[in-house]
């Protein structure tokens, strides 16, 4: 994907300001605050100057240490579900040394939140059948940010640095198969960055050499350790008061990366594919929504560039999903007050991650507005109707008839012709735009569909149960859905994983996904 921009629409966007955007949400999903994954890499930047890295080999480091996490919200509806709360589970990570003690604390949050009784169960079940679900997570989730790495078109030797990232210098990370020299000095500076970081921001300069010196040998490699502690302010210094955002975006080594606007499409298509994978249930849904924005968006005529800035705002405006724990994006039963004004977040997180760079701001400006509603009693803001753009309110339609026909934890799909119904009373009592309403439905109406049955030789039956894993269904639930036994369903996991070369669901979903699978098309309605 990377290479010289072409003149016309998308030409100056630089994939440095997406994948900062991103890691913006990455640190929202860790408890973090927003700029500590754009801190840690202008620490591992300034280390790698110290070592003499190349301006070839930095940019290796620079895109190492904001991808490092990327994939660690892919099972978050698994964390939540064990845990209780998925951003609390991941954040726990920068409190313990070792991986026995961040285990034993990780046990105590068996059903967190939940009464005693239901915390005994899942602990139970966890001993009988979850913990397959957490064995290799970590691993999975260095698999999942190559993947990425590979879809924005990153080099070779950011593929396998980014694979690396949880591998420590004595050999204990994980997956545990490299150790020492062997493990990236991409991998060695972006881990030793991420935790002084934290260290560095809770306690000082103080904090951070005591933490490089404590786990160099173990976690660290220990040359780095004691390049950072000789000259701690050197490395460290100034964190506090620079411009985060501009430091990093014009600390990209060499040229920065510019992509066309069609490489622009597929990076934000990517990331947004990456986005999904935080629940089993909003799997495909900004392709989705994207794509009916824009098919409704072309039935009113929108002008090109409205239309383009519309189908790349469908792409985005879930970004802030990544803020808000799975205990409430899966939770099946209501949600509570608080929960809420958590859902409300969303929109709002989702601008501030877009809002500082040029080239995504615009985007933000109109995915913020996508659960705003005509009569003011939307979110976040509680626009009137007079505020918001068009494209918005063509956004907003297409979000809620494509949330409507997505099964939820505590609802199934629902059939088109219901949403069609929805969204036509929405505008009767005022919330929904008339004009974008009909032009939704239109599209919706008329869609033929394009998906390919068979990818990797599945078989028709093995599609239907990849669709249902996917969807966070055990192998019990798949067979009754399907009306087939539980073994046979069991079968056919194991037959999809063979195929499609994986064996995890967060994998499997992003497969399905990127061969169409998901969401399922809508039938019109009869």
């Amino acid at each position: 994907m990377i290479g010289g921009g072409s003149p016309g629409d998308g030409a100056q966007v630089r994939l440095a300001e997406l994948v900062a955007a991103l890691s913006l949400g990455i640190d929202l999903g860790f408890g973090q605050p927003m700029e500590h994954v754009l801190r840690q890499c202008l620490i591992a930047l300034r280390l790698a100057e110290r070592v003499g890295l190349d301006d070839g080999e930095r940019m290796v480091v620079y895109y190492t240490a904001l991808l490092v996490n990327v994939g660690c919200h892919s099972d978050a509806h698994e964390q939540a579900k064990w845990f209780g709360d998925d951003i609390a589970f991941k954040g726990a990570k920068y409190e313990y040394e070792t991986r026995l003690a961040g285990a034993a604390a990780a046990m105590r949050l068996f059903g967190s939140g939940n009464p005693p009784l239901h915390r005994f169960r899942v602990g139970l079940e966890f001993t009988l059948a979850g913990w397959r679900d957490l064995a290799g997570m970590i691993a999975r989730h260095s698999a999942i940010a190559r993947s990425l790495a590979e879809q924005l078109g990153l080099p070779d030797a950011v593929q396998q640095a980014v694979g690396a990232s949880y591998e420590q210098w004595d050999g204990h990370g994980w997956p545990g198969e490299l150790k020492g020299d062997a493990v990236p000095m991409a991998a060695r500076l972006a881990q030793l960055a991420e935790y002084t970081e934290v260290a560095h921001r809770i306690g000082g300069t103080g904090a951070a050499t005591v933490l490089a010196r404590k786990r160099a040998g173990g976690q660290f490699d220990p040359a780095l350790s004691d390049l950072l502690c000789t000259d701690p302010e050197v490395i460290l210094g100034g964190l506090d008061s620079a411009r985060t955002w501009e430091a990093v975006i014009a600390a990209e080594p060499a040229l920065g990366v510019r992509l066309s606007g069609e490489q622009f499409d597929a990076a934000l298509t990517a990331v947004a594919d990456f986005v999904d994978l935080k629940s089993p249930y909003t799997l495909g849904h900004a392709r989705a929504v994207a794509a009916l924005a824009t098919a409704a968006g072309t039935h009113l005529r929108l002008a090109p560039g409205d239309l383009t800035a519309l189908r790349r705002a469908g792409l985005v405006h879930g970004l802030g999903r990544l803020g808000v724990s799975n205990s409430i994006w899966d939770k099946p039963g209501p949600l509570g007050a608080g929960e809420w004004e958590r859902v409300r977040m969303q929109p709002y997180l989702t601008d501030r991650m877009l809002h500082q760079s040029p080239s995504l701001a615009p985007l933000g400006v109109i995915a913020v507005q996508c659960r705003e509603r005509l009569d003011g009693s939307g979110y976040p803001r509680g626009l009137p109707g007079s505020a918001i753009t068009v494209p918005a309110r063509i956004l907003g339609a297409a979000d809620a008839y494509q949330a409507m026909t997505e099964p939820r934890p505590y609802r199934p799909a629902r059939h088109a012709g219901d949403a069609a119904a929805e969204l036509r009373a929405e505008v009767r009592t005022g919330r929904l735009d008339s004009d974008a309403v009909e032009a939704v439905l239109a599209a919706a109406g008329h869609r033929v569909s394009g998906r390919r049955e068979g990818p990797a030789g599945l078989t028709a039956r093995e599609v239907d149960v990849l669709r249902l894993l996917a969807r966070g269904l055990s192998s019990r639930e798949i067979a009754s859905r399907l009306v087939i036994s539980p073994k046979t369903a069991r079968n056919h996991i194991e037959h999809i994983y063979v195929k499609i070369g994986t064996s995890s669901r967060a994998t499997a979903s992003l497969f399905a996904m990127q061969h169409g699978l998901l969401p399922d098309e809508h039938l019109p309605s009869t």
